[in-house]
């Protein structure tokens, strides 16, 4: 097998050429090696080598498929963890996550870990780190964060598949990047353990990115299930979430809405990649409706999202120093700002963001009385250039004192927080909503712009809809094919 028959095939395909004895496993992880070598050091989406051997593969749907996880909250037992951060790069971690340990007994052979922003707190991936991954249908963009290595990775040819997870936008921001699959599952479907319950409170999953909808379907099948420390058994379908490729998803009824609160002008790729999405939905024979107004208070969604966000990096920066007794030289001057903005807030505050999560579930649950799901763009820009996002030089001297000072809590009162809001947010407002109500949301490479760039598409279902959410895009992945589709690098 040479690279473009490689390339040709998904995840799924693959093991089946394993099972029939058609190719090796060795002769797979050979063709992703050499794939890594000659494109990673354009994209550097591998962080991080993991030793592995194609006779350890189990027996499983995926038996002899090279695989990648990433560098955060997917630990592999023995190596670092770095979660993006200089601090933790050099801190092995003492067990698998049990997530990592059921791609193992799929058969998936993991070579390697994905770079990521620090703590997973960007829609970006360029961290002090690392350095910048870079989206493969064009170097100078981001492919997106958290997950952004893993989708660099994916979309660049080296795996069909790669291990991501969600807290805010993670998988799918990513997914419509880079021309990808990306399914959010609803809180609780997949595992978080064992070093930590519920991430997030729940907000955080895990999942894949992927080529094809069979793919991240059956990778579904593989992780999806509580575990025994979790907090919760979760509900999970009679039948595989495989089997709901090709079967019919009925006639839907389909709210759409393009405009958000923090950002009400999209971009006109954003608005034409639904348009494109609407006009085969209505050919397929679905009802699509355009909102007049967003079926929950968006702009209080993100209030909320942002303050628990803060808060949640402090206690992830405060984490990481117990763990390796590092100083704040070793972080990030933006997580130290946002860490400083998480301390700022009180714990009755921080509680009251929690509990709110409810309103908002509650305001979606009622749209989803009318309709089955929810359109909205993925992204609402093309994908950024590297270094977009970094603070104006002013900035970040003032910030820098502030931070040396110990009076970063005035960072509140700055401009600095409305430009890192702005600019960090307001091209990925779609996103955060099925996080906090813990619902299940798909992005689908449904748009290309006119510069050849992907512009993914999101749908949000109602609780356990991850099964309609797949039979829609099988369906739509049929109508609108995709995965010939190859980046250019």
């Amino acid at each position: 097998m040479n690279f473009e028959e490689y390339r040709r095939h998904d995840a799924t395909g693959l093991a089946r050429l394993v099972a029939d004895k058609e190719v090796t496993a060795a002769e797979l992880l050979d063709l992703a090696r050499n794939r890594a070598a000659a494109v990673n050091p354009r994209i550097n989406a591998i962080v991080r080598d993991v030793p592995a051997s194609p006779a350890d593969a189990s027996s499983g749907p995926f038996s002899g498929v090279p695989f990648l996880i990433k560098d955060l909250a997917q630990d592999y037992a023995g190596l670092p963890t770095s979660r993006g951060s200089r601090a933790l790069m050099s801190k092995p971690v003492a067990e698998h996550s049990e997530i990592v340990r059921r791609w193992q007994d799929a058969g998936l052979v993991i070579f390697g870990k994905t770079n990521t922003p620090e703590f997973g707190a960007k829609g970006i991936t360029e961290p002090d780190a690392w350095g910048p991954a870079r989206n493969p249908w064009d170097l100078t963009r981001t492919p997106g964060g958290s997950s952004g290595g893993s989708a660099a990775a994916v979309a660049a040819g080296i795996v069909p598949c790669a291990g991501a997870n969600d807290g805010g936008g993670s998988i799918r921001i990513p997914a419509a990047c880079c021309g990808l699959v990306g399914l959010k599952p609803g809180r609780g479907l997949t595992p978080s353990g064992p070093a930590t319950g519920e991430s997030m409170h729940g907000a955080a999953v895990q999942g894949v990115v992927s080529r094809t909808v069979r793919d991240t379907a059956a990778m579904l099948d593989v992780i999806r299930g509580g575990e025994p420390w979790g907090p919760y058994v979760p509900g999970v379908p009679s039948s595989t979430f495989a089997s709901c490729v090709g079967a019919d998803p009925g006639t839907l009824r389909i709210g759409v809405r393009v405009p958000s609160a923090i950002n009400p002008s999209p971009h006109p790729e954003a608005a034409a990649a639904v348009e494109a999405t609407i006009r085969a939905l209505t050919e397929l024979g679905h009802h699509v409706e355009e909102l007049p107004s967003a079926p929950f208070d968006d702009a209080a969604l993100a209030r909320d999202f942002l303050l628990t966000w803060f808060v949640y990096t402090a206690w992830e920066l405060d984490e990481a120093k117990r763990i390796s007794g590092a100083g704040d030289d070793s972080f990030e001057r933006d997580t130290l700002i946002l860490a400083a903005l998480g301390r700022t807030t009180s714990g009755v505050d921080y509680v009251d963001a929690v509990q709110r999560r409810h309103e908002h579930t509650r305001r979606l649950t009622t749209f989803f009385e009318s309709y089955d799901l929810l359109l909205t763009p993925g992204l609402a820009t093309p994908p950024p250039t590297i270094g977009e996002f970094d603070l104006p030089v002013v900035l970040q001297r003032a910030a820098d004192v502030l931070i040396r000072t110990r009076t970063a809590k005035v960072l509140r009162f700055t401009k600095i927080v409305d430009d890192m809001v702005d600019k960090n947010l307001g091209w990925v407002p779609y996103t955060q909503l099925a996080n906090l109500t813990g619902r299940p949301a798909i992005s689908l490479p449904l748009h290309w712009t006119a510069n050849g760039l992907p512009l993914g598409v999101q749908f949000v279902a109602p609780l356990a809809g991850e099964s309609l959410l797949i039979r829609l895009a099988a369906q739509l992945e049929q109508a609108m094919p995709w995965s010939d589709r190859a980046a250019p690098i």
